[in-house]
């Protein structure tokens, strides 16, 4: 896909929430949960302690929609629940296909959250992608649950740099086949 290709997000209803760009206005929500060490050290990405400006640069990024990510915030506000529960996010690799990554707030954890936004994006399959992969560190045997609850196969084991523990993690990998 060509960077500057720019198309419109589709927001994407879940039973229990919506899943749908993310906004300026997330950035509170998203800045206190993103900065829970645990939260943080369960994504490859998300540094910890949380720099100044790091939450509002994430917002920057998803928002330009410009490259082959896509990022959803898990919004329960329609339902009587909290506005952020939690961000997915979805990137086009090559041949078809895409990788998913997701982190839930822990006031939410333990309640299907995970699970049913995996699942709603995983049925919308906005990238139209034929195999959609997944990792998760071998020490959250529970994300590891939500994608073979969603029908996600285990693929095999890696290991992935995660930016909160300043070290490589022990990673399971796996695969959904959309076909």
């Amino acid at each position: 896909m060509n960077v500057d290709t720019v198309t419109t997000q589709p927001s994407l209803a879940a039973d229990r929430f919506v899943l749908r760009p993310v906004r300026a206005s997330d950035a509170g929500l998203l800045a206190l949960y993103t900065g829970d060490r645990r939260v943080a050290e369960g994504t490859r990405t998300i540094p910890h302690p949380l720099p100044p400006g790091a939450t509002e640069a994430f917002i920057a990024r998803a928002q330009a929609r410009r490259g082959d990510e896509d990022v959803w915030v898990m919004d329960g506000s329609d339902h009587g629940s909290a506005e952020v529960l939690g961000a997915i996010s979805l990137t086009r690799l090559d041949r078809g296909q895409s990788q998913i990554g997701y982190w839930v707030a822990p006031a939410f954890w333990n309640t299907g959250v995970a699970t049913e936004a995996v699942r709603a994006l995983v049925e919308a399959n906005p990238h139209q992608a034929r195999t959609i992969f997944a990792e998760v560190f071998q020490d959250n045997p529970v994300s590891a649950r939500v994608l073979t609850n969603c029908g996600f196969e285990y693929l095999g084991d890696a290991e992935a740099h995660s930016v909160a523990r300043h070290a490589k993690v022990p990673t399971w990998t796996y695969l959904r086949r959309m076909v």
